[in-house]
């Protein structure tokens, strides 16, 4: 099978630490193929940035679509999920969710610890979108700035380290998520030094979608995740106009990743 691991963001360096992490987990005969949002910022931390960020990500499933077995949304707040759910045939995986869901089955309450205070508002209504308010212990963010968005989980690795221990100390965590794709692989590295399960969001997300593709799912035709009825378009990427529109694919020339 074939997985697109979709960074929305524009910093190719965070795909490449995405990509590394997600290679270590995949099954034989799995191919990722990783792809890098050629507009928007460096790396989501608003809400602003995470509507951008979606928008972006439909257009890149757009043009991806047809060559893939299914996606993931690398970025932890799963900007565009929704959306994407509802256009596209092939399973779409967040990662915020997959690793959410993935935590619920390790343990009873998971907290979700991240590099960056900016993040915590949208990582919070991620959680209450995904109707899991009540297994989250908490959300817990290091304060500061940071060098590199590349570089931050060396850069901040010992105190991540501990701000995970605090949840499990003071939040009574029985999991930990380390969150935001520039901590991509981070969970591996530092497993023995955090005395509950670690869940890296990439891996997780890889292990659910080849879960759904071998599942093979249909697509719903009804409910509320149906494919939306056609609609006219101005100015949409030409592939995900094609999408909104209901044209095949091959109409939509110029859409590319």
């Amino acid at each position: 099978m074939k997985i697109l691991l979709l960074n929305p963001n524009t910093t190719r360096a965070v795909t490449d630490l995405l990509y590394s992490a997600g290679t270590k987990v995949i099954s034989p005969g799995t191919e990722l193929v990783a792809a890098t949002a050629e507009r928007g910022v460096p790396y989501i931390a608003t809400r602003a940035e995470a509507q951008i960020g979606g928008a972006i990500a439909l257009e890149m499933l757009a043009a991806a679509d047809s060559s893939v077995d299914a996606a993931i949304i690398a970025a932890f707040g799963d900007p565009g999920l929704f959306g994407a759910r509802e256009l596209f045939d092939i399973p779409v995986v967040g990662l915020a969710e997959a690793a959410m869901l993935t935590a619920c089955m390790l343990g009873r309450r998971f907290s979700i610890v991240t590099f960056a205070r900016a993040l915590a508002p949208w990582y919070q209504e991620c959680v209450t979108m995904h109707g899991l308010d009540a297994r989250c212990a908490g959300i817990r963010t290091l304060d500061g700035t940071f060098e590199s968005i590349s570089n931050v989980q060396a850069e901040k690795e010992d105190m991540l380290v501990s701000l995970a221990n605090r949840a499990v100390e003071q939040d009574d965590a029985d999991v930990v998520i380390l969150s935001g794709a520039p901590l991509a692989g981070l969970a591996d590295k530092v497993r023995d030094r955090i005395p509950v399960p670690v869940v890296d969001p990439t891996a997780a997300a890889v292990r659910q979608a080849e879960t759904l593709v071998t599942l093979k799912p249909r697509k719903a035709t009804a409910g509320t995740f149906r494919r939306p009825d056609p609609k006219p378009t101005i100015g949409l990427a030409k592939a995900l106009a094609a999408v909104i529109e209901h044209r095949r694919s091959s109409d939509a020339k110029g859409g590319s990743l």
